[in-house]
């Protein structure tokens, strides 16, 4: 699965984009229909690092990319863009959002939809030698990064917790432990922030 360019995209007028983070809840580009469906090799994990959209240089955000992963297999949705100028317009948007803001690569990937059907689709990956990938790390360190970030598109909380509520609402047969991990674990580093904030308040 070798990393795609954009000019190799060109005159493609039918592609399917596979969303596993932020496209679920926050599209951003007009589609003509979508599948949900998994992709098999990978674990989503919150070990990119994000300067822009959820965190500043300062203090990185963190966001979901793929980690390659024998026997894993990451849920999502897979949009369908049909014409030259739909898939157009949203490699454009892509191209920004994912690759010059976020530092992900794009390459395909086979999808299984839940039928069993496949198809391949574009999948954006977020690999180590990028210069905003952060990595592993204890998850309660983890979450407190995103309790403590946000950048010009909201707080890094809202990415977090609107990817969990899409997915429990739009698709249960995922139980990502890592993702759900984290929820929980943001809600004890809230929870312990708002003690320590009522505690100084009263000292």
């Amino acid at each position: 699965m070798e990393p795609l360019n954009v000019e190799s995209l060109a005159n493609v007028s039918s592609l399917w984009v596979f969303g596993y983070g932020s496209i679920l809840w926050k599209t951003g580009f007009e589609y003509t229909t979508e599948k949900t469906g998994y992709i098999r090799g990978f674990v989503r994990r919150f070990w990119q690092g994000s300067t822009t959209h959820r965190g500043t240089k300062e203090q990185p955000g963190r966001v979901a990319t793929l980690v390659p992963e024998t026997e894993g297999q990451v849920w999502g949705v897979a949009y369908q863009l049909e014409g030259i100028e739909q898939v157009r317009v949203a490699l454009s948007h892509l191209g920004l959002r994912e690759c010059s803001l976020g530092g992900y690569t794009f390459r395909m990937h086979e999808f299984y939809d839940r039928r069993g059907a496949t198809v391949p689709v574009l999948v954006f990956i977020a690999t180590p030698d990028n210069d905003l990938y952060l990595g592993d790390c204890e998850l309660e360190d983890l979450a407190t990064q995103v309790v403590t970030s946000q950048g010009f598109c909201g707080h890094n909380v809202e990415y977090v917790i609107r990817l969990a509520d899409f997915m429990r609402a739009h698709i249960p047969e995922e139980t990502d432990p890592h993702l759900f991990g984290l929820v929980d674990a943001i809600e004890v580093s809230t929870i312990q922030s708002l003690n320590s904030y009522v505690v100084a308040r009263i000292v």
